[in-house]
């Protein structure tokens, strides 16, 4: 005998072997991570996650909306651009661990969503569960006492599973011949449904925006009053095809501005503010199709050739006519200015590499309502052109256009350039109303503001899975409804024939989770069977038997009798 507990644990300890755990092993631990990867739990966080990693999508440029503005990003910080762009930050939705995210999400929905449809396929072929000894432990109960006569046990239970399947219950008659028949019903089986539906959708989103991602593209181009766009890789000014892309995919339509115009508020308390903007635009299906006159708005696309064509921006196009320093046109036509401000006040660059001797380039602002305040600052008044001017410096030399190497055609590098005409040398700025003409100095040329033009800023998409993303993502809504407010429940209903000759009837209901709605459909079923049978009151006896009064509906816990 030991003297104490502890020579006693030790005695023991050196009589049983060490226990120690099998080891998995690779094909268990495959199946160990694919069980983790596939449950429900790694699935929302996933989901979570994909969401987080979409957010510096939206806190950084993004090359392939706009690279210029990466570059420009990238070289005004030289320490963290570089930084970001080895994490792919400036291309979240096609970097590595975005797109890892995304896969690992998508093999997770397919291993969640197979298992559970397999059980829900095997819970929709079964039979709704026995009938319980003890009804009274249901969470609802209720008892009836039918009055002697045609009712029979096995009738009112015949009786009773035909009300519950016009409730759209699924129901089971058990020992309709016997002394104490029943009847096990369910419902609900949408509400697991719904949720598969749910999950099938979400998987369907993912395919439709990877297909999306795949086979289409997406293109930039200004269009300016009476010019004509085509659908063909040279007619973008920029533009972003997808990854299986291929030029068969451009329909050859065409599209040409009309006219654009704009509406400005008038009212005092929002004067100058857009009202409304309208494009009239003549379109081609192809080469050989019939012209059509449409109408594009803000949020109105118009949709061509498998495109959506999205009005995204506007301005003013003056009309310049530039001549060389040998006295020949080197330049004629309009130039797209950007807007800075509300009242349309807009840069203006102008280059002419085809300018003799010297190329020739302007930078500027134009002003659609010009005027000058008190310290000699021009500036516009209105956005509407009133009293349209061109405030230019310009330049000569290189411009840099020779060498191959891709410029920003909105900007005018002037570090290696002489300057002819300034605000802040001898011979002033640039200043053109409508119709005048300015010559340069040393004889190098001439520039002349002929007119005005509008232009529109579109945005070209083509996405082939567009339509399966709504549909998947209506279904997903509808499949989320279905799983949030449909309620799966159960029923029974048990008779017996009691010695005074009356058929005793009582029933519970059980739901599956929380389901307040429960006590109302333990009265709905209670107002059915009064209604159908003329139910009569009696008290209950001592000893619990069922109840001779009329039907009653309660909440009981689990667990305890009545």
């Amino acid at each position: 005998m030991y003297p104490d507990k502890e020579d006693h644990a030790l005695a023991e300890k050196d009589r049983r072997p060490d226990v120690s755990l099998p080891a998995l092993g690779f094909v268990g631990t495959l199946r160990w991570a694919w069980t983790q990867l596939t449950s429900m739990r790694t699935a929302l966080f996933l989901l979570l996650l994909l969401a987080v990693a979409a957010v510096p999508g939206s806190l950084f440029p993004q090359r392939p909306a706009n690279p210029a503005v990466v570059t420009q990003y990238i070289r005004n910080n030289p320490e963290a651009g570089p930084v970001l762009d080895w994490f792919q930050l400036f291309d979240v939705y096609s970097s590595v661990w975005f797109s890892a995210i995304y896969l690992l999400l998508f093999i997770s929905l397919i291993g969640c969503v197979i298992p559970r449809a397999m059980v829900h396929a095997r819970a929709v072929r079964s039979k709704p569960p026995r009938t319980p000894r003890r009804l009274s432990r249901m969470p609802v109960y209720g008892t009836l006492a039918i009055p002697g006569g045609d009712v029979t046990a096995g009738s009112a239970v015949t009786d009773a599973a035909a009300m519950l399947k016009k409730r759209g219950y699924r129901v089971d008659v058990r020992d309709e011949d016997g002394k104490t028949p029943s009847v096990g019903a369910e419902r609900g089986f949408t509400k697991e449904l719904g949720n598969l539906i749910f999950h099938v959708s979400l998987i369907g989103v993912l395919v439709s925006v990877a297909a999306g991602g795949l086979f289409g593209y997406r293109g930039q181009k200004i269009l300016v009053e009476g010019d004509t766009f085509v659908n063909t890789l040279v007619g973008y000014d920029s533009f972003n095809p997808g990854t299986n892309f291929s030029d068969n995919q451009l329909e050859p339509y065409s599209v040409t501005l009309d006219n654009f115009d704009v509406r400005f508020d008038r009212q005092l308390t929002h004067y100058g503010q857009p009202i409304d903007f309208t494009a009239t635009m003549t379109t081609k299906a192809g080469p050989d199709a019939e012209p059509e006159e449409q109408i594009l708005k803000v949020n109105a696309p118009l949709t061509i050739g498998g495109t959506s064509v999205y009005l995204v921006g506007n301005g003013y196009a003056p009309v310049v006519t530039v001549r060389d320093g040998d006295g020949n046109i080197a330049y004629q036509g309009p130039v797209v200015s950007i807007p800075q401000d509300g009242l349309f006040t807009s840069l203006v660059v102008i280059k002419v590499p085809d300018a003799q001797p010297d190329q020739l380039g302007f930078v500027g602002f134009f002003l659609p309502t010009a005027a000058v305040d008190e310290n000699g600052v021009s500036f516009s008044r209105d956005p509407d052109p009133f009293l349209p001017q061109l405030n230019l410096n310009s330049y000569y030399g290189d411009l840099g256009l020779d060498d191959g190497e891709p410029k920003n055609v909105y900007v005018l590098d002037t570090e290696e350039l002489t300057e002819l005409n300034s605000r802040n040398s001898d011979d002033g700025g640039i200043v053109l109303d409508a119709g005048e003409t300015q010559e340069l100095p040393d004889g190098k040329g001439s520039i002349t503001f002929d007119g005005l033009r509008r232009y529109v800023a579109l945005d070209i998409t083509h996405d082939p899975a567009q339509v399966g993303a709504l549909v998947f993502s209506s279904l997903a809504l509808a499949g989320l409804s279905a799983s949030l407010f449909i309620g799966r429940r159960r029923a029974w209903v048990r008779a017996g024939t009691h010695d005074d000759g009356r058929v005793m009837v009582e029933y519970g209901l059980l739901a599956r989770g929380e389901d307040h709605r429960l006590a109302g459909e333990g009265g709905a079923l209670d107002k059915l069977f009064r209604e159908r049978w003329l139910a009569d009151t009696a008290p209950t006896d001592e000893h619990g038997d069922m109840e001779t009064s009329s039907a009653r509906s309660s909440r009981q816990p689990h667990g305890k009798d009545n």
